[in-house]
């Protein structure tokens, strides 16, 4: 009997150093992890991450100056498996104080004579363009002149006699066209790139 009570005693004794093994294990364990957590915080690993759309992030690297992928760019090819185009950066303007762009402008040659819908008028305009971006943007609207000619046109027949006389007629009617134009660009060269549309002639008659 008494040789199995010191049989009983001596296993808890046996058990012990096991148990502070493991204990110990764990504890290094919690500390590492602890430490890849508190690392990944610090980092702002966990800070919700702003989501660029594909204009954005177009936008974000003409900005810094870098070349524009086009946005369906992948590998050097685009969906159709073509070699991607390198498309227009911004001009940087030279400034001490801030990162400004430079503003270039450009005359569309021919004016464009359209009948206003339902009407007998006329209205015959002269356009000018401007964008942030480099000489490209302009080489493009030369190469799709037809196109574009015929996309403004479309636009301007939209308009009603009783357009004419609305306050902010002449400011929509130039955003529209500007949208038709970059639309129209972006489908065939895969960037637009004109910020403003201007009238340097315009009149209904």
């Amino acid at each position: 009997m008494a040789e199995e009570a010191q049989e009983v005693e001596s296993a808890p004794k046996a058990k012990s150093p096991l148990v502070k093994i493991i204990a110990l294990v764990l504890a290094v364990i919690l500390l590492l992890v602890a430490a890849v957590v508190g690392t990944l915080f610090a980092t702002g690993f966990f800070n919700k991450k702003e989501v660029l759309d594909a204009d954005q992030q177009i936008e974000q690297a003409a900005e810094a100056g870098g070349k524009l992928p086009p946005k369906d760019c992948k590998d050097g090819k685009d969906s159709k498996g073509k070699p991607c185009k390198e498309l227009p950066s911004k001009v940087k303007k030279d400034s001490p104080e801030m990162t400004r762009f430079e503003y270039t402008y450009m005359q569309i040659d021919r004016e464009f004579l359209v009948n206003l819908s339902n009407s007998r008028k006329v209205m015959n305009v002269q356009l000018a363009i401007m964008t942030h971006y480099d000489e490209r943007v302009f080489e493009n609207v030369k190469k799709h002149d037809f196109a574009i000619r015929s996309a403004i046109m479309d636009v301007m027949r939209q308009t009603v006699e009783a357009d004419i006389s609305k306050p902010d007629f002449r400011v929509e009617l130039a955003k529209r066209i500007r949208d038709a134009m970059n639309t129209l660009l972006e489908k065939y060269e895969d960037f637009g790139g004109i910020e403003e549309v201007y009238f340097t002639n315009f009149l209904v008659q």
